[in-house]
């Protein structure tokens, strides 16, 4: 009787590991971690300001900001720019009834930056009102006005 008692336990012991043996195996899944952030574009180069004066700090920035000169003055404009990619400046400098007086050309790195320009005449300035216009990459950035008196 004891072997009767046994072989219906043992079936039932095989019939369990049995069904575990047989249970699908679910597949490791890899994870993956999810993909960086892209990096931020380049900031394209921009004209932060424009300021005229008759003389410069080391630093390239007009030490005493004007728009009133004397015929004998040499004009300097300071042009702060940002971004993180390169390009060309331009100043053009232009008298009341349009002539250009002066136009140079001035390449800037990236990241912040000053970048100085100027006009001297030796003879004297005609007095009257003048322009400079900046450019940035041919396209007009800023401009500003003044007067030679």
């Amino acid at each position: 009787m004891r072997a009767s008692l046994m072989r219906p336990a043992v079936v039932l012991a095989l019939a369990v590991l049995g069904a575990g043996a047989c249970k699908k195996k679910t597949p490791d899944v890899a994870v993956t971690p999810p993909a960086p952030p892209a990096a931020p574009a380049a900031a394209p180069l921009a004209v932060t300001s424009v300021n005229l004066g008759k003389s410069l700090g080391p630093d390239k920035r007009v030490t005493s900001e004007t728009t009133t000169f004397a015929k004998n003055d040499s004009v300097y404009a300071s042009v702060a720019t940002s971004g993180s990619a390169g390009g060309t400046l331009a100043a053009r400098w232009t008298f009341q009834d349009g002539q250009v007086v002066d136009e140079t050309t001035q390449s800037v790195g990236a990241g912040p930056a000053v970048t100085e320009f100027h006009i001297f005449k030796p003879s004297g300035w005609p007095t009257g009102n003048y322009k400079v216009e900046v450019m940035l990459n041919g396209a007009p950035a800023q401009s500003k006005e003044f007067r030679v008196q």
